[in-house]
């Protein structure tokens, strides 16, 4: 393919990724479903990549496989979330935070506080499903939409200095950019400010306290908690999944089949047990299945802008081709900043590519700006979009006025933190 032609069909594809992302980000005001938006994106820009002479068959086995993998963990991940809602373990934290008898305030920042640390246990993605169905139990309306925002900045921001947190930290881990040690001691205080910066913003916006209503007492049965405790340990396989790299989902999976084993024989040994007549069949008819295809709607459109070249044109256009070290402490920043427009995988593995540097707080910083940027917009980050589903009343726009700026001021306060662990400690 010929320059200008390439030239033609990236700026082309940028204008068609950039109008459905326009359309998706009014879609209660045009009563436009977004999900039909974005499959719809997602497949006019592959036909552009098989306009442009790419080889679309190896393309696609390649991109649908990251596709597959991430569907798949979201899918298992929502269905576990299904089992311990059935099985009574969001009721019991319901109860239990009730009887310290907080107000609306005191319990966002608990949630947001507890999201932020699950995230580098877990992962970003498990911890905003989790934290958001515990969320919905107290809160409604406005104050939900607020703590829905910081639940996906805490994520994102705890993930940052976990290498198992987010993905983008995973790819730079497992690329042996940085060593354990230094991806938690370098980046844990620069996305503790995000997250601290972020949510005190936009906590000042919490003051109608909702009356919460304390529900029956809730008695488990020594089953219902083994259930229980097999899905909690199941979030935790995928961490175990990668440290032998194998996939994350393969975690997930492992758990789910584990559990529907031990629901089946549960049955035969107490078939009079009301919470054991559901079956996971049901539970799986409960996850949003439009939000999944709003996600693989997402997911190959960015993929075929990476195909078509456009994102490491963005990454090459930012970074240089002999960087120096303060062209990639502020190319780390731009892709950062872009990361909520474009996903920021294929983004970070352009740079994992172009940047040449073994200085391991560099990439820290790029792990930091990556995994954080996204939550600058809500559909720039996986645990946006999915929250987004959860939560009905969260739109682009809500999310725009709520949470950009925090998150913005958040952004900036973890760079000059960042930058003063750089040039005064490290």
């Amino acid at each position: 393919m010929n320059g200008f032609k390439e030239a033609m069909i990236q700026i082309l594809a940028i204008i068609i990724f950039l109008s459905g992302y326009i359309v998706i980000s009014q879609e209660h005001f045009l009563l436009i479903s977004k999900t039909s938006v974005s499959l719809i994106i997602g497949v006019v820009l592959w036909l552009l990549v098989l306009i442009s002479g790419n080889d679309v068959g190896a393309a696609l086995s390649e991109s649908g496989s990251e596709i597959f993998e991430l569907i798949i963990f979201l899918l298992s991940a929502m269905t576990l979330v299904e089992i311990l809602t059935h099985f009574g373990l969001f009721d019991i934290i319901y109860n239990k935070l009730i009887s310290y008898k907080l107000k609306d305030k005191g319990q966002f920042f608990i949630i947001s506080f507890l999201t932020f640390i699950f995230s580098a246990i877990l992962d970003n993605l498990t911890s905003t499903i989790v934290f958001l169905q515990i969320a919905s139990r107290f809160f409604r309306g406005k104050n939900l939409v607020r703590t829905a925002a910081a639940i996906i900045i805490a994520a994102n921001a705890g993930g940052a200095f976990s290498p198992i947190g987010d993905v983008t930290t995973t790819m730079l881990w497992l690329s042996n950019k940085f060593s354990t040690q230094t991806i938690i001691t370098q980046a844990f205080l620069p996305s503790l400010m995000v997250f601290l910066v972020s949510t005190l913003l936009i906590g000042r916006s919490i003051s109608v306290d909702t009356k919460d209503i304390k529900e029956k007492s809730i008695i488990l049965s020594k089953t219902d908690w083994i259930i229980i405790a097999l899905c909690l340990l199941s979030f935790l396989l995928p961490i175990v999944m990668t440290l032998v790299r194998l996939p994350p989902y393969f975690g997930l999976l492992l758990g789910l089949g584990i559990i529907w084993l031990v629901m089946d024989l549960a049955k035969i040994r107490a078939p009079h047990n009301t919470k054991l007549r559901i079956s996971i069949e049901k539970l799986f008819q409960n996850t949003d299945i439009a939000s999944l295809y709003f996600f693989i709607g997402i997911l190959i459109a960015i993929a075929a802008l990476s195909h078509l070249g456009v994102l490491d044109e963005i990454s090459y256009r930012v970074f240089g081709e002999f960087p120096s070290v303060v062209r990639i402490i502020s190319g780390n920043i731009i892709i950062g900043g872009l990361s909520a427009f474009f996903d920021n995988i294929p983004l970070t593995a352009a740079a994992i590519d172009i940047v040449r540097t073994t200085d391991p707080n560099l990439w820290v910083l790029l792990a930091i700006t990556v995994g954080v940027g996204g939550s600058l917009l809500l559909i720039g980050s996986a645990p946006g979009i999915v929250a987004m589903s959860i939560v009905r009343n969260l739109t682009f726009s809500s999310y725009l006025s709520i949470a950009t700026i925090p998150a913005l001021i958040g952004y900036g306060t973890g760079i000059a933190v960042w930058l003063m662990q750089y040039y005064l400690i490290f």
